[in-house]
């Protein structure tokens, strides 16, 4: 007889197509068609896609983009308004869902969450965890299967879409090792391009780099940390702690360009009032305010600053906001306008200008 071998796994679970597959079982007519959601729903007013179906996505639709683009690129796609209520609702039922299951769930947000299991037959779980999901919510989710979380994050985008894949030590090489440094989580396009410039391209490459080249190029703890990420190595720990917001923000996307700064600065003024009752709302003090200003035609900044203590102040993050407006040059026009509050725990990880 075999003897089992129980290994503790992290399973990440992430519902495919998940905002465009709530409308789509809302509305069952739209199924098999492209259908892009973002904004009020109308492609001739200034607002960005925020997910569209495998459909749309077929047609170069990708999540960011205006929906006037998508628009051109698909002229037939259905265009509808986000609704973010029903977009949580359905979250809520399917996090509930996989509370079900002997394991530890970690929601990361409304479409995915990671899971601690102890198992030994990690794919028969995530197979369970596919099926009662699509039964007991009508949704289609992959999930991917890792000996920690890093791991178990990018196997999900090789599942995708309705798939299970697993991606730990034994082949993090066979499957890493020759793809583009920006596959790995936490590392975007423009670090990517300058880990290129300095002869980084691939996975493996980044994993072989010298941390003291890397450190005096990205700091000395991004740089190290990149190479740490190369070899897939990271947090295996799931905690059961209730999803907690990084952030909150808000901006408005102007349908015609602003040109006047003193108008720019009244807009900052009204979105920081709103992030200020959202954090009021938090029960937690914001530790740092950033602003987000996207010139026309498509061209986005952010900068940022901490604040001299955590504070709920609503002038305090008013005034913060305003100093950050003026690091802009605002003598080009401006199509969108943003402020964001960053909790203490995030605070440290505040993207760059």
């Amino acid at each position: 007889m075999a003897i089992r071998e129980w290994v503790r796994w992290v399973l990440h679970v992430d519902l495919d197509q998940f905002i465009a597959a709530v409308e789509v079982a809302r509305r069952p007519e739209l199924r098999g068609k492209p259908v892009v959601v973002g904004g009020t729903g109308d492609p001739t007013e200034r607002a960005v896609v925020a997910t569209a179906s495998y459909e749309a996505r077929e047609f170069g639709i990708q999540s960011g983009m205006p929906l006037r683009t998508a628009a051109k690129r698909c002229p037939e796609a259905i265009f509808l308004a986000t609704d973010a209520p029903a977009y949580q609702e359905v979250s809520d039922r399917v996090m509930a869902t996989l509370r079900e299951f002997p394991v530890v769930v970690e929601v990361l947000g409304w479409d995915e969450a990671f899971l601690g299991a102890t198992t030994d037959d990690p794919e028969a779980l995530a197979a369970d965890i596919r099926r009662v999901v699509a039964e007991e919510t009508g949704l289609s989710c992959s999930v991917g299967v890792g000996d920690n979380k890093l791991r178990a994050k990018l196997a999900t985008g090789f599942a995708k879409p309705a798939g299970i894949f697993r991606l730990v030590q034994e082949n993090w090489w066979d499957v890493m090792a020759e793809k583009p440094t920006d596959a790995l989580w936490g590392i975007g396009a423009k670090t990517t391009k300058k880990l290129t410039e300095a002869g980084y391209r691939t996975v493996l490459e980044l994993a072989g780099a010298d941390p003291a080249d890397l450190a005096s190029r990205f700091g000395p703890k991004l740089g190290p940390w990149y190479r740490i990420l190369a070899g897939g190595i990271g947090d295996a720990e799931v905690t059961a702690t209730p999803y907690v917001a990084r952030s909150r923000s808000r901006e408005t996307t102007f349908q015609q360009n602003l040109t006047d700064p003193g108008a720019m600065a009244a807009e900052v003024v009204v979105l920081a009032k709103r992030v200020s009752q959202d954090v009021a709302e938090e029960g937690r003090p914001a530790a740092r305010v950033a602003v987000k200003v996207r010139f026309a035609p498509f061209l986005t900044h952010t900068h940022s600053v901490t604040l001299p203590a955590p504070t709920a102040d609503p002038a305090e993050i008013e005034k913060a906001a305003l100093a950050v407006l003026d690091l802009f040059d605002l003598g080009r026009p401006v199509r969108l306008l943003g402020v964001r509050a960053e909790f203490p725990s995030t605070a440290a990880r505040s993207a760059s200008p």
